[in-house]
């Protein structure tokens, strides 16, 4: 019997994309303006093909990587060694890539994502089929508040409830005082009424005094969720908020990967994981963060990193397979943006975000997007793997 010719990787291409936002997204440590992504390309020898994303946000204002960084530690370290790998044994690749390169979890998440995306499609399956199965086709979205000014942002979460897009709402605070941030997030409060749910991201800017202070006057107003109140590393201030407050209390940045996520459960740091693929190092390390948070009891949150269409919809394909997602996701990414990179947009409808349909991540590239926002050009971030 004649032996199955084996896949190999043969070229991995990773381009920075650069696509303004509809609006300035104000954090507490920057207002962006527009998102910067690595979009990842690997071709197979068998003439198949997978696409990944890597997003950081705000670049090092939020986090270790930036655009840069992530593109670069492709072409420069993850290509080699990947070099007429298999293609189909992603585990492998993983492994090598963990070898030959310490951290740059976004920059290893993105190239994992074009593998499994490329399995996938010569399987002619979904990517929910290679981590067992989709148990949902759609997840409840929250929408960002992130404009900073209380009229505006009612005005966004009224037309947000009226065409029924999104009725959970998440606010950006921890730039202001505390005192400013709760009258802020009260006026939403009051405006959106019954008709929706409240959030809050501090994204790490409160100390744990003002945390103290901060979540009690939230709880008062009815907010249901604040995101990451103090830094991430500061687990026991973590878990003395946590078992205070009746709010809940969710771990985002204290978040990078399955130790993080043994030892904020093991603390009883948080009621909720806002898990992130690119955060968590990929799609298999995500899903080993998503089983402990429900071994462990905490809830379920499908954080974002404000990814484009590509990035939302492999994440939409993980978090479809998890028992619960009990407090819904994030994945509005692609909404942010001034101009779609999809061919076909992801739909968002009825509240919540559903998922893409056909083999691998279920998503095609508008090329003419791609070309004209490709910061170096048609020729630039290309690496033949192997030469």
């Amino acid at each position: 019997m004649k032996a199955k010719t084996l896949t190999r990787i043969e070229q991995i291409e990773a381009k920075i994309i650069d696509v303004p936002t509809i609006r300035g997204h104000v954090l507490a440590m920057t207002t962006m303006l527009a998102q910067s992504f690595v979009l990842v390309r690997i071709r197979f020898s068998d003439g198949s093909e997978g696409i990944g994303e890597g997003t950081s946000i705000g670049g090092l204002s939020y986090g270790v990587e930036s655009p840069e960084s992530i593109r670069s530690a492709i072409l420069t370290y993850i290509a080699p060694v990947l070099a007429d790998q298999p293609a189909d044994n992603v585990n492998a690749a993983i492994q090598r890539m963990d070898m030959a390169v310490k951290g740059n979890n976004i920059a290893k998440a993105a190239v994992e994502m074009s593998l499994w995306d490329g399995l996938a499609r010569r399987q002619g399956v979904p990517l929910a089929d290679l981590f067992g199965g989709a148990v949902r086709t759609s997840i409840p979205c929250a929408w960002t508040l992130a404009s900073g000014v209380s009229a505006k942002d009612i005005d966004e979460a009224h037309e947000m409830l009226d065409t029924k897009r999104h009725n959970i709402f998440k606010l950006k605070i921890g730039k202001r005082p505390v005192r400013e941030d709760i009258a802020h997030v009260e006026a939403i409060a009051k405006a959106v009424g019954d008709r929706g749910q409240i959030r809050v991201d501090v994204n790490q800017a409160w100390s744990l005094h003002d945390a103290r202070w901060g979540l009690s006057g939230l709880e008062d107003i009815g907010c249901t969720l604040a995101e990451q109140p103090v830094v991430g590393s500061d687990r026991a201030g973590m878990a003395e908020l946590t078992a205070a407050h009746r709010i809940a209390v969710m771990a985002d940045e204290g978040l990078s990967g399955p130790a993080s996520a043994m030892a904020y459960a093991c603390d009883r740091a948080a009621d909720v994981f806002a898990v992130k693929v690119a955060q968590s190092g990929g799609l298999k390390r995500a899903r080993e963060v998503c089983a402990m948070g429900e071994a462990a009891g905490i809830g379920l949150y499908g954080g974002t990193m404000l990814e484009s269409g590509v990035g939302t919809a492999a994440a939409l394909h993980l978090f479809a397979t998890a028992d619960r997602m009990t407090f819904g996701c994030e994945l509005f990414g692609p909404l942010l943006f001034a101009e779609e990179i999809l061919a076909t947009p992801l739909r968002y409808s009825d509240f919540e975000v559903h998922l893409p349909e056909g083999p691998g991540i279920g998503v095609t590239l508008d090329e003419d997007k791609i070309a004209r926002f490709d910061r170096d050009g048609i020729q630039g971030g290309l690496r033949a793997v192997g030469a």
